[in-house]
């Protein structure tokens, strides 16, 4: 019960910060987890040199700091009224893909990667939409931030559904009705939810659900990532359509998938999360392709 009450406490006092000053925290308490923790010192460093070979120590230093950054900015997402969270969107681009997909009346799949402010792209998506976004929802780790999650996740236009067969089904039923989704892609799914497919050169057990989603009748897929601007001044959001048409199966689509999510990263590589367990291994998958993760 005091753990709780310390999480819930320190997330309100974080989210008081303005945006730029909890930025500078944000970068502070990024080399802060680096220094202290050596599992995410190695699982960061050896993520961006798969992607990158031996980073520059600039981009180093930039990727630690920016972990930190989305960190704690998510107080900020989740507390702030939701008109002031969306006045820091200074800049759009390739918003016409979004306005063309609902003039023409088409569902929209929203394929978001850790890039950026994440948490941002739903809210955005709903508001530039005007038409409910449903999101999948898993339970965080500190359970004593789910009711503020689910507070800060569950406004305007978004709503959550459980990452589990009846989630799927909520989401398949937004589309059909010619609402909205979003989907990470870059999570790693669970057991009989993916497939074996390169990421950045490396096997990497990948969602199908993105691409299982698009196939629904009249369905658009519309990438996206919002960009964290210098100075705490506030995000860009960024909108674009696959340079490459999935194709084959289900593999070969989930493949094209992650190349697309590559050539977006590599737009801003220093905002990507890479101190995520993205090569990680479900139970049973261990043994198999998956041992040559970093």
């Amino acid at each position: 019960m005091i753990v709780d009450l310390f999480f819930r406490l320190v997330f309100r006092l974080v989210s008081r910060l303005p945006l730029v000053w909890l930025h500078r925290l944000g970068g502070m308490a990024g080399w802060l987890v680096y220094a202290c923790s050596g599992s995410y010192r190695r699982r960061l460093r050896a993520n961006l040199a798969q992607a990158v070979g031996e980073p520059p120590s600039a981009l180093l230093r930039q990727a630690v700091a920016e972990a930190g950054r989305q960190g704690l900015e998510v107080c900020w997402i989740w507390l702030r009224p939701l008109d002031e969270v969306l006045a820091k969107v200074k800049a759009v681009h390739g918003r016409e893909l979004v306005d063309a997909a609902r003039r023409e009346g088409a569902g929209i799949v929203f394929v978001t990667p850790h890039l950026g402010c994440f948490e941002l792209a739903a809210h955005y998506c709903g508001h530039v939409g005007s038409a409910p976004l449903t999101v999948l929802y898993r339970p965080p780790r500190y359970r004593a931030l789910e009711p503020m999650m689910q507070a800060g996740r569950i406004r305007g236009q978004v709503t959550t559904a459980p990452a589990d067969f009846a989630g799927v089904r909520q989401l398949l039923k937004a589309l059909r009705a010619h609402d909205m989704v979003g989907i990470l892609p870059d999570q790693v799914p669970g057991e009989g939810e993916g497939v074996w497919v390169d990421f950045f050169g490396c096997p990497a057990w990948t969602m199908t659900l993105g691409m299982r989603l698009a196939e629904v009748r009249g369905v658009r897929t519309i990438y996206v990532w919002v960009e964290r601007l210098p100075r705490g001044e506030g995000y860009a959001v960024h909108y674009s359509l696959p340079v490459e048409a999935p194709t084959g199966d289900l593999a070969a689509r989930c493949a094209a998938m992650n190349r697309e999510l590559e050539r977006i990263i590599r737009q801003c590589p220093a905002q990507y999360l890479w101190g995520y367990n993205r090569y990680k291994r479900p139970r049973s998958q261990r043994g198999q392709e998956g041992e040559a993760g970093p």
